[in-house]
């Protein structure tokens, strides 16, 4: 049996995600160092520069990950998958790749973008579901 698309989309973004949570805590370690990592976390540490772009663009996935989640399993289970939910998946997942490396690197205006379009694709999942 082979796998949907969408769902293989959807595994690639979950991939996505790990990478957004492993990138994130290795650029953060060293500005908050052993002793918070193993320690109780209560104190705050405001992280900078690219630590800090990743800690910021980790969070706008998780975001929006559950959406997105959410629209492509109703896509499935409702019958729902076509052309619609493998351009939405397609470009949903492609945008989320990209956008991390825009975001790392302090990339302005064309960041804002993809991420316009990766909310483009979970629309166009969503519109699968009503038309």
């Amino acid at each position: 049996m082979q796998m949907a698309f969408e769902l293989k989309m959807l595994a690639a973004a979950v991939v996505i995600g790990l990478v957004h949570l492993l990138w994130a805590s290795a650029a953060a370690q060293p500005q908050r160092g052993l002793k918070w990592n193993v320690g109780s976390r209560e104190t705050p540490v405001v992280l900078t520069g690219m630590a800090g772009r990743l800690e910021r663009a980790s969070a706008n996935f998780r975001e929006t990950f559950a959406f997105f989640v959410a629209a492509v399993l109703v896509a499935y289970l409702g019958g729902r998958l076509g052309a619609l939910t493998a351009f939405g998946t397609a470009l949903y997942v492609g945008a989320r790749a990209v956008y991390i490396f825009l975001y790392a690197f302090g990339v302005p205006v064309v960041r804002s973008l993809v991420w316009v379009a990766s909310m483009a694709g979970l629309g166009l999942v969503l519109l699968a579901l009503v038309i």
